[in-house]
């Protein structure tokens, strides 16, 4: 028997916003602000706002698009956040809704009734409320037993809910549904030139499965890493209103260059230390499957495990969705799972691996098996 994902699911909102609709937006945003506040401008003591470009976007993180769940907010530059409306406690929640949908496609895909499955993990950067878990809502909305909770590891939370599955399985767990509910508009600043064009809103789930009677992909290797940095951050909490807090910091906020600089070799090194830990050779793994947090990232990455050569000749080593998707978290890693694991033969491997604030990094070795 072996420990396998025997399903994935993936849900997307309709709305679509461009690059150039989002860099109208924030230019309309930059040129009101900069005319309030002229005279503190001309005085130096405020600086200017700058405005932005749709191929400055797509050069900077390869991203083109992006869904959202609604848009209309977002492109209004005197208000740039989607327009929700404040739910009743007895109505499903949003996040809960994507992730009912994200995971009845993946329970399809798997072959598998609630009553097949033990645990659900809702692992994600951003939840909806403190509690009760968001988890256990979706658990309940679907008639599954058992037990439900949520987990946050940021952009890394679908690896490690990987490995949470994994160790469930392993103390005998049936089966176990890993959903990623990414509603990142809600939280991004897009009135930063820098931020506001790098999330999308998306849904993941997975089935994690003991067996060996189903196509899908062995979990052969886990491999988890933190270590605490700053330049991934949003101080959004609850002790903010006791706080008085009056910082404009309770989005998201990156050091993007210093995130590159420092991330880039770490996941590399995790990747290569994990491989030879299992005998694999680079050129042996079919698909690295790498967080969609940014192309050149990605490629710099390809380039530091497999070699500058292999690279080049093969950029389908590792998958890109972020044209279409544009950053979407933990879910990102999933998707591209999702969208090519058809590319990957019986018997070839491939390697999951998200990174994100903390910094955490989470790598997970897989060889595809065809029943």
């Amino acid at each position: 028997m072996g420990i396998r994902i025997t399903g994935t699911g993936l849900y997307h909102p309709e709305h679509v916003i461009t690059n150039e609709e989002l860099v109208e937006s924030l230019n309309a945003y930059v040129e009101q602000y900069n005319q309030a506040h002229a005279e503190d401008i001309a005085a130096e003591t405020v600086p200017a706002l700058r405005g932005s470009s749709a191929e400055f976007i797509e050069k900077a993180s390869g991203v083109k698009r992006r869904y959202v769940v609604e848009k209309t907010g977002i492109l209004d530059p005197a208000r740039m956040r989607p327009y929700l409306r404040e739910r009743e406690d007895d109505e499903l929640s949003l996040q809960a809704e994507w992730g009912v949908i994200a995971a009845k496609q993946a329970m399809a895909n798997a072959g598998v009734t609630a009553e097949d499955i033990d645990v659900v993990i809702l692992a994600c950067s951003n939840m909806q409320r403190a509690y009760p878990a968001v988890a256990i809502e979706i658990q309940t909305a679907l008639g599954i037993q058992g037990y439900a909770y949520d987990m946050n590891v940021a952009c890394s939370a679908a690896t490690f809910g990987l490995k949470q599955a994994r160790d469930a399985i392993q103390s005998g767990a049936r089966a176990v549904l890993l959903v990623n509910v990414e509603i990142t508009s809600g939280h991004n600043d897009f009135r930063s030139r820098d931020c506001h064009f790098i999330f999308g809103d998306v849904a993941t789930a997975s089935i994690i499965e003991n067996t060996d009677q189903k196509t899908g992909f062995d979990i052969v290797d886990t491999s988890l890493h933190t270590q605490f940095s700053n330049n991934i951050r949003n101080n959004f909490g609850f002790l903010n209103r006791s706080e008085d807090a009056v910082k404009d910091d309770k989005h998201f906020r990156q050091d993007g260059r210093k995130v590159f600089k420092e991330v880039c070799p770490l996941v590399a090194k995790m990747i290569a230390q994990q491989l030879e830990k299992n005998n694999i050779q680079p050129d042996q793994v079919k698909r690295f499957w790498l967080h969609q947090a940014n192309a050149s990232m990605n490629e710099l990455i390809l380039k530091l495990v497999v070699g500058k050569a292999k690279a080049d000749a093969d950029p389908n080593l590792v998958p890109i969705i972020l044209d279409e998707f544009a950053n979407t978290s933990s879910a990102g890693v999933m998707i591209v799972l999702h969208r090519t694991q058809h590319e990957v033969a019986d018997g070839e491997y491939g390697v999951l691996c998200s990174f994100g604030a903390g910094y955490s990094v989470g790598a997970i070795l897989v060889q595809k098996h065809v029943v």
